[in-house]
């Protein structure tokens, strides 16, 4: 894994070039230490290294180019993705679509259209495509939500799969899994189209061409017509068991034949994501901005992300322990792609606690180097 390793490096140092002036660099520096602190509150405030003023005009009014920042991180993925593949049959790109609420409270008035309310959770609503191949897992993808009566979450999710590189979607077979919010006839139909593979989530009252609902059927792996739907599709369902405990009912469809067991463990594998919405929002602070500018808020979640992507390529680099420790893991790619920064606050830290060593006759000094 030396060369992963290495490619990170050549991101990371992609990044901070890309940066117009020294004083950025440094911020971007400061913010991405933030992040991996993996603490969940990675706000501006609690930097010892830039202050919260700079940290401010570098999300919200610096001339930095956010799209450049995109396009590098997505480069170095499907390098590093296409490298890992084998010979042989294609394997499997599992395209995983969810919606997350990002909940706020107060007052957003430079974008309050984006602040609206959905069951029960008022915040910004992001609808994110997650790419997982092998041991990858890559958010690649986010829209923004903007309510009812605009462009529903089906119809922004169905954009960004039009839009995944063929690089990818050429080498690896693509497999579309998603949730009942996604499980309508146009975002069907559009997937068909694609030629990808659906495995959705749908409601129990779902209704069949005859009228009765899908909750009604007592065998899996039957195929079924769907109202609204030109072609059979094959139906299984499986049991979800909450936090609580309780086994919840899932129903799940294929829009190709297979076995009903194969579309239970397809179906399961849509959960995923949700342990990428937790990491990213109680270790990287993905829900934590608080900008002044809608710009200020994309550039937050951009950074947030990229901070999780390096976590997971210092992950895949070394050998960790079973389950995996994302606070471990940010650590390392902490102390391993911004070291300056670690020995930085180290030593503002020794600095910070001169006086107190002095008062207990211990007198700490630190030769060629400036703080």
């Amino acid at each position: 894994m030396s060369s992963l390793l290495a490619h990170a490096h050549t991101l990371m140092y992609t990044l901070l070039a890309l940066m117009p002036t020294t004083a950025q660099r440094n911020s971007l520096e400061a913010i991405l230490g933030l992040f991996l602190e993996a603490e969940g509150k990675p706000l501006p405030h609690y930097s010892k290294t830039k202050s919260e003023s700079a940290l401010s005009r570098f999300f919200n009014y610096y001339n930095w180019s956010t799209r450049q920042v995109i396009r590098h991180l997505r480069q170095k993925v499907i390098a590093q993705i296409k490298a890992q593949s084998t010979l042989g049959r294609k394997p499997f790109l599992q395209v995983i679509i969810d919606l997350t609420s990002l909940e706020k409270t107060g007052k957003f008035s430079a974008f309050k259209d984006l602040i609206t309310v959905y069951n029960d959770k008022r915040g910004l609503h992001i609808v994110v495509l997650y790419l997982v191949v092998g041991k990858w897992r890559i958010p690649w993808n986010f829209r923004v939500w903007r309510g009812k009566g605009t462009t529903s979450p089906a119809q922004l999710a169905l954009r960004m799969v039009r839009h995944l590189p063929q690089e990818l979607t050429k080498q690896f077979q693509v497999k579309i899994l998603a949730d009942t919010a996604f499980g309508t006839k146009e975002f069907i139909n559009g997937i068909r189209k694609l030629k990808y593979h659906d495995i959705l989530g749908i409601g129990c009252n779902r209704l069949l061409i005859d009228g009765r609902p899908v909750k009604h059927l007592y065998r899996r792996g039957q195929q079924v017509r769907l109202e609204g739907l030109d072609f059979p599709v094959t139906l299984s369902w499986y049991y979800f068991k909450t936090d609580q405990g309780v086994f919840l009912k899932r129903y799940v469809i294929s829009t190709i034949p297979l076995k009903a067991s194969t579309i239970s463990w397809w179906g399961k594998r849509r959960w995923q994501i949700e342990g990428f919405f937790k990491t990213a929002k109680h270790r990287f602070g993905l829900d934590k901005f608080g900008q002044s500018t809608l710009l200020g808020v994309y550039r937050w979640l951009i950074l947030s992300i990229a901070a999780y992507l390096l976590a997971h390529w210092a992950y895949l680099s070394f050998d960790f322990p079973h389950p995996l420790d994302w606070g471990q893991a940010a650590s390392l790619a902490l102390s391993t792609f911004l070291p300056h920064l670690v020995l930085s606050l180290l030593l503002l830290d020794i600095e910070r606690l001169r006086p107190l060593a002095l008062s207990h006759g211990i007198d700490i000094t630190i030769s060629n180097c400036k703080i």
